[in-house]
């Protein structure tokens, strides 16, 4: 799953007229350098929520025909967050696949992370649920996020009480069963709901050490645009 449905308020004027995973960076948009990085992986179905501009995305994106895989829409009124995204979309994240473990990540992020990394994580979750139930993708704290969020304890995430702290990449794999209790078309954030799995022993993470970059302000735009565009695609 592809989570789309933010506004962009810091990215204001520019996301007034245009969604923001179709804000282009490198000149591409920010979700297709997502879908593109899940398809090198071999993921050949995503859903996608969105809210504010929707179809303009959903034209733009289309069925997933260019890419050769499936895409499908779960649409929201207002932006759910991250978890009441993943509980209203959860009856098509299982079509045709129920139980099966899925990855979930941010459009407004531009990372190197191979996807293909994922693959044990998934059958882990698969035969190891309830036992395994998530994994949370980390990186070294951003300047803009000093403080972290978590920690990793023998590849498990804690949430305190151990330094140095982390930060959430916005990459994860779920157990679609984590969000049977959450009721559809409801606001919800991630956190702390999903800190109940890491206090339960049931979250592992990893870090990443590779390119990172969230997509929040003009400024990380731009800086992240001239960076793409000066790389030597030859080097």
């Amino acid at each position: 799953m592809i989570l789309a449905a933010g506004r962009g308020e810091r990215l204001r004027p520019l996301t007034d007229k245009v969604p923001k995973p179709l804000v282009a960076v490198g000149g591409k948009a920010l979700i297709v350098w997502q879908i593109e990085a899940l398809v090198a992986a071999g993921v050949n179905r995503i859903v996608i929520n969105h809210a504010w501009l929707g179809d303009q995305l959903e034209q733009a994106v289309g069925d997933g025909t260019h890419w050769g895989i499936r895409i499908a829409w779960s649409r929201e009124s207002i932006a759910l967050e991250t978890a009441g995204g993943i509980a209203t979309a959860l009856s098509l994240i299982e079509s045709g696949a129920p139980d099966e473990p899925f990855i979930v990540v941010s459009a407004d992020i531009h990372s190197d992370y191979d996807y293909t990394r994922l693959a044990p994580i998934v059958a882990s979750i698969r035969t190891r649920f309830p036992a395994h139930a998530a994994h949370l993708v980390l990186i070294d704290n951003p300047p803009w996020h000093p403080r972290g969020d978590m920690a990793l304890i023998h590849g498990f995430v804690v949430r305190d009480g151990v330094e140095p702290l982390l930060t959430f990449a916005n990459i994860a794999v779920f157990h679609p069963r984590c969000f049977d209790d959450l009721v559809p078309n409801r606001v919800l954030k991630l956190f702390p709901w999903a800190y109940e799995l890491a206090d339960a022993h049931r979250m592992t993470g990893t870090i990443h050490e590779g390119a990172w970059n969230n997509v929040g302000t003009p400024e990380q735009l731009a800086a992240l645009d001239r960076r793409l565009n000066t790389i030597d695609p030859d080097a």
